[in-house]
């Protein structure tokens, strides 16, 4: 399938991209995310892979486009969980400190 990503044009193929990241460790994820195989990879790192180009020349929506044609299911950014809020006794002791008696 014939792509464009930071205005060059790239020819992909989904089982190339497949052996493409075979044997790369997937880094965190903080932003979008796309499953190849049974791992879940950062789409910027993909796109660096794919592209040998660094990061910072395309944007997360251009290799999602392109690998979401290819078939790959890609997962938008994750949802901020909020923390439970503290409750009297744990902000009492939070507030005053570790302690040191020991």
């Amino acid at each position: 399938m014939r792509c464009v990503i930071a205005r060059f044009p790239f020819e992909l193929v989904k089982s190339e991209v497949q052996q493409a990241m075979k044997g790369v460790k997937p880094e965190p994820i903080t932003g979008e995310s796309v499953v190849i195989g049974r791992r879940a990879y950062p789409v910027k790192q993909v796109g660096e892979v794919i592209t040998r180009q660094d990061r910072r020349d395309f944007t997360s929506f251009e290799v999602t486009r392109a690998l979401t044609r290819l078939g790959f299911t890609c997962h938008a950014v994750p949802a901020a969980v909020a923390p439970e809020p503290l409750t009297p006794l744990e902000t009492a002791t939070a507030l005053l400190g570790p302690d040191v008696r020991d």
